[in-house]
C-alpha cells in the first residue's frame, strides 16, 4: 500500500497518479499497488516533484516497522528517526 499526501502537485503528476491511485481528497492519494510498482512510483515522485509540493509518501515494506516514509520539500509534518524507526512529530496543542 502507498499513501501520498501533498500540499500541491503539478497537474501532469496529479493526472499520472490517478492511473494507479484513488484521490479521496485533493492531493491525497491511496493505492494498493504491488511493491515493485510502488518503488517505481516513489522514484518517479521523488525525481519529478518540485520542492514546493510538500510531498509525504508512506509505503508499506515487508520488514519492521512495516512502512517507510519519504518526504520532499516543506511539509507541515516534522520527522525523526529513533533506532531505525521513522516517526512523525506532532506538537501538543
Amino acid at each position: 500500500m502507498v499513501v501520498v499526501v501533498a500540499n500541491s502537485l503539478p497537474s501532469a503528476i496529479r493526472g499520472r497518479m490517478k492511473l494507479w491511485f484513488i484521490e479521496p481528497k485533493p492531493n491525497v492519494f491511496v493505492s494498493g499497488i504491488k511493491d515493485h510498482i510502488a518503488d517505481k512510483v516513489v522514484d518517479y515522485l521523488i525525481s519529478h516533484c518540485p520542492e514546493d509540493s510538500g510531498l509525504i509518501v508512506m509505503k508499506r515494506i515487508n520488514r519492521c516497522p512495516g512502512y517507510e516514509i519519504y518526504s520532499i520539500g516543506n511539509s507541515k509534518a516534522k520527522f525523526t528517526e529513533i533506532s531505525g524507526l521513522q516517526l512523525i512529530i506532532q506538537k501538543k496543542e
